[in-house]
């Protein structure tokens, strides 16, 4: 175990560039094994969470090869041993694994998926879609049995979930006839697997709307595939230099995943120059929230894209209370997400947590160097941003391992800015 001691209270400065997108590249992976042949990912970023598909896929049987952010990967030799459960439980995606054993061996076996705490997480999507397409689903035993080849059909996701429209996706590229996902993800992440499968020879219609159309083939090949950047990531950096006062530019970033982050950084006065591939945020800006209108309290709410990413509430939580006014966070999604707002306060944040989804945040609130812990990889970049604004002591940020899931080489990215972060042994 590891934590990062950070002195703060400086603003951050200069420019870095997006790393390729978490929420992509860990489907991606699995996806892979939807073919014998191989599968090159470029751009993927070097985060813990990628090694431990990585891992996964190698124990059920794929060559698994990593030069630099270069990842090649042969499924051509799958077996039918069950899951590794201490590997399940470490990421959520590792349910991703089923489509592609369903289709390569007719079953597949695993342990419930683990990830961050932030709240109840269902499968019950998942376990929708596969029976749709034929799929004896086990719930208990989590054991899913394939027949036969699936066949399409049409399905209604009663929630916009992100990994099972990846998961559906990846399972209907290879079903018999037509599937057709109504009230389906949209995510860039989401998007950018359709385009992975669609290199290797799926026939995916809908890109980009909620309804996605897919014609199953008979077989997928290899392809190569550069995987999209982190949105994620660049909208944490660019929370972080808001609420430092300071100014970055982001390099690699598309232009059409941060229309509504821009939206919300208005709201919180903050200017951004979206350029078609980068992303600068001006120095010498005060943040000041913006009230609506008539004089009312404005809010920030997440929901499926393209609202607000639910991802992104830890990070503005803490942009909040550097900044003038008083603005309410709903977090709608997760009743977990807010469990950190606690050590804020003890920071010196001012902030009134209403019931698990809603914190009314007053700022501006001199923040103070404290010992805490990240709970969950987003709340561990918040917590971070908390202690580049703190000042009169040193800042103790436990638990660093869960920030490396999400975040690629997160103190040089910060030392390249300015700011006092060393990483020590617990």
């Amino acid at each position: 175990m590891s934590r990062f001691v950070i002195h703060g209270g400086r603003p951050l400065q200069g420019e870095i560039r997006a790393s390729g997108s978490k929420n992509a590249v860990l489907p991606m992976i699995a996806a892979a094994l939807l073919t014998e042949e191989e599968v090159v990912l470029e751009n993927v970023p070097s985060i813990r969470d990628v090694d431990v598909m990585l891992e996964i896929a190698g124990q059920i049987g794929a060559e698994v090869s990593r030069l630099d952010d270069r990842v090649t990967i042969k499924g051509a030799n799958l077996t039918d041993a069950p899951l590794p459960s201490e590997l399940c439980e470490k990421v959520r995606t590792s349910v991703l694994f089923v489509a592609p054993l369903l289709h390569r061996l007719g079953r597949a076996k695993l342990h419930p998926p683990g990830g961050d705490g932030i709240g109840r997480r269902r499968l019950d999507t998942h376990f929708y879609g596969l029976r749709q397409l034929g799929v004896t689903v086990d719930e208990v035993e989590f054991e899913f049995t394939a027949q036969e080849r699936m066949e399409g059909a049409l399905i209604f996701f009663d929630e916009a979930s992100v990994t099972a429209t990846e998961h559906i996706l990846m399972a209907a590229s290879l079903a018999k006839g037509t599937t057709t996902i109504l009230n389906a993800a949209s995510e860039p992440h989401v998007m950018d697997l359709a385009l992975l499968l669609i290199g290797m020879g799926a026939d995916i219609e809908g890109l980009y709307t909620n309804t996605l159309r897919v014609t199953g083939v008979e077989r997928l090949h290899g392809a190569t595939h550069r995987v999209v950047s982190d949105h994620i990531e660049v909208g944490s950096y660019l929370a972080l230099a808001a609420a430092t006062g300071g100014g970055i530019t982001i390099h690699d970033t598309v232009r059409g995943h941060y229309w509504m982050m821009n939206r919300v950084f208005e709201r919180f006065g903050i200017q951004l120059e979206i350029k078609s591939d980068r992303i600068v945020l001006p120095s010498g800006q005060t943040p000041k929230i913006q009230p609506d209108a008539g004089g009312a309290v404005p809010s920030v709410d997440d929901g499926p894209w393209p609202q607000f990413p639910t991802d992104m509430m830890s990070p503005f939580l803490v942009l909040a209370t550097q900044s003038e006014g008083t603005i309410l966070f709903f977090e709608k999604m997760f009743e977990g997400r807010m469990y950190f707002v606690d050590p804020l306060i003890q920071m010196g944040a001012n902030a009134i947590i209403c019931d698990p989804h809603r914190v009314i945040i007053s700022g501006r609130s001199p923040l103070r160097g404290q010992t805490v812990r990240s709970p969950d990889i987003r709340a561990g970049m918040a917590m971070i941003i908390a202690a580049l604004c703190a000042t009169s002591r040193p800042c103790v940020v436990q638990n660093a391992e869960i920030v490396d899931r999400g975040y690629e080489r997160v103190e040089e990215k910060l030392r390249s800015l300015g700011a006092d972060i060393v990483r020590e042994a617990d």
